[in-house]
């Protein structure tokens, strides 16, 4: 059994019927948010989110059942996902026995995570993929330097927005740049030399 993995973050409620929103800590929401998913919910722990989780869950595979009780799951137990959709650029999900408002608010800031051994390669076949895909837990701890070789910190985080990937770097003496994953900006990736080439256009480190 490997580590747990963070593929996302619950948010708030969207309706009446137990809907939530997501805040997407993967590449590949489709897949891990499809109908018949089983995520493990866990405690934010006031850490960063998109990294490795710690503790250990109940496995996800063909064992586990769904609940059936409208109650909401403990920490460290198995969500199953019933339904999943698009709303307005945000990711909307309801899980098997959260039947309402009040108990998708309980579920609210939990960490939703998966199991490292389970996750399978970043693309699969008919998925989108350009020959570099990575998974989160690649990039994060990797060194970030410009092409002149000026080291701007490790990568602590990578943001999944509606716009798209954004790798945040956190800076030696405090704060971080947010700089977007794309090949214009981030045009090398090397994990096995444990670190990334960041060329900014004129502008983007600027904090002030």
């Amino acid at each position: 059994m490997g580590e747990p993995v963070v593929v996302g973050r619950v948010g708030r409620p969207h309706g009446i019927r137990g809907d939530v929103t997501i805040d997407v800590r993967t590449d590949l929401p489709e897949r891990r948010f499809a109908p018949g998913s089983a995520l493990v919910r866990r405690a934010a722990e006031n850490r960063a989110v998109g990294t490795p989780s710690t503790g250990n869950g109940p496995e996800t595979g063909e064992g586990a059942a769904p609940p059936n009780a409208a109650t909401v799951p403990p920490f460290g137990s198995v969500l199953w996902v019933e339904t999943s959709r698009w709303h307005s650029g945000r990711l909307l999900v309801r899980f098997a026995g959260v039947a309402d408002r009040r108990a998708a608010e309980a579920l609210r800031g939990s960490l939703l995570t998966i199991d490292s051994d389970e996750s399978g390669p970043p693309t699969v076949a008919g998925e989108d993929d350009d020959g570099e895909t990575w998974w989160d837990r690649d990039l994060v701890g990797l060194q970030a330097r410009t092409p002149d070789g000026v080291v701007l910190g490790d990568v602590a985080d990578v943001v999944h927005s509606p716009a798209g990937e954004i790798l945040a770097i956190s800076r030696a003496g405090g704060g971080e740049y947010l700089v977007p994953f794309v090949r214009e900006i981030v045009p090398t990736v090397d994990p096995k030399a444990g670190h990334i080439v960041v060329d900014p256009p004129p502008g983007l480190l600027d904090l002030d």
